[in-house]
């Protein structure tokens, strides 16, 4: 079953640099900045579902991967950020009452904790000079929105995918 998610982040890792550049209206591309993290999202549900070493082992690997490949032009940000929001996500592994809402929520906030890091870490070694209230909104906000839309998406095969995945651990541990 950890090929499957393996292959489902390799698919996401090479179509969020490829095909979903395209997929994002242009006229959207004028006014905001949208950035599809999918990745991101399968690791925090992930954290959610499976427990947060796990999170931050794939959040570390896959953000390092588009560090290098795609987003960074410092290597190590993304890694860090997705790395850290995957392992706080998985701190309400089994605390929180698992349920859609919490996990839409979850997701949210670990959307935009993620693109607060990156931009602090960007604005901190004055790789943007961007004003906070203008990337909140123009980049911050949309990209979480699309995010999101994404993670309500796939709820449903995910979770699944997740209890098969406990399923089939505890039926081996037995």
């Amino acid at each position: 079953m950890r090929n499957w998610l393996w292959l489902i982040l390799g698919v996401l890792f090479i179509l969020e640099g490829t095909l979903l550049q395209w997929m994002i209206p242009s006229v959207w591309q004028s006014k905001v900045y949208v950035a599809p993290h999918f990745i991101m999202v399968i690791v925090l549900y992930i954290g959610l579902f499976v427990n947060r070493h796990t999170a931050l082992m794939y959040g570390l690997i896959f953000g390092f991967l588009q560090d290098m490949l795609y987003y960074s032009p410092m290597l190590g940000p993304v890694s860090f950020a997705m790395g850290l929001t995957g392992y706080l996500a998985g701190l309400t592994h089994r605390r929180l009452y698992s349920s859609i809402v919490v996990s839409m929520l979850v997701i949210a906030l670990g959307n935009l904790f993620f693109e607060c890091i990156i931009y602090g870490l960007y604005r901190l070694f004055q790789i943007t000079h961007l004003d906070l209230q203008w990337a909140f909104f123009h980049q911050m906000l949309p990209s979480m929105l699309i995010n999101l839309l994404f993670a309500l998406l796939v709820y449903v095969p995910v979770r699944k995918l997740f209890e098969s995945m406990q399923n089939s651990k505890s039926a081996t541990d037995e």
